[in-house]
């Protein structure tokens, strides 16, 4: 790495999600299992803390944690809207290929469909997580820069 680099670019796997500071993110799906590291760079960049399924207002984004034994990833998704504020987007985390938990992609994008989401993107995010960016029909028609 260069003198010149930004440094959290490379050491805070958070940068890849897109999050700014004073974002409000909620945490759905939180177990032992979550990545550390990705929860507290998201925490980094916004400034504020994540919140989790008591929180009682509308949020930036949501960060679901999903795996295959978690239960429908439909119904998961249709909760997670409940909490999102208009333009807001799910990044849902999904354990990789190979990992207990791990989610097929057809699966993702057959639920995302069904809630009413459009699947715009993945990433590997973290050691044992993927990370797919899910948005409302509406925000995935909006141009990605503000």
């Amino acid at each position: 790495m260069s003198a010149t680099a930004d440094p959290a670019d490379k050491s805070n796997p958070a940068t890849r999600l897109g999050f700014e500071e004073g974002q409000i993110v909620q945490e759905l799906g939180y177990d032992d299992d979550t990545d550390q590291d990705l929860r507290e760079g998201i925490e980094e960049i916004t400034g504020t803390d994540l919140v989790d399924e008591d929180y009682d207002d509308v949020a930036d984004a949501v960060l679901l944690w999903h795996r295959d034994d978690d239960g429908d990833l439909t119904d998961a998704l249709v909760d997670a809207l409940e909490y999102l504020a208009e333009g807001g987007l799910i990044w849902l985390l999904t354990p990789k290929t190979g990992r207990d938990g791990h989610i097929e992609a057809s699966d993702i994008a057959d639920a995302a469909k069904t809630a009413g989401l459009s699947q715009t993107s993945s990433i590997a995010i973290a050691k044992d997580w993927a990370a797919t960016r899910l948005a409302t029909k509406s925000t995935a028609k909006q141009p990605k820069q503000r």
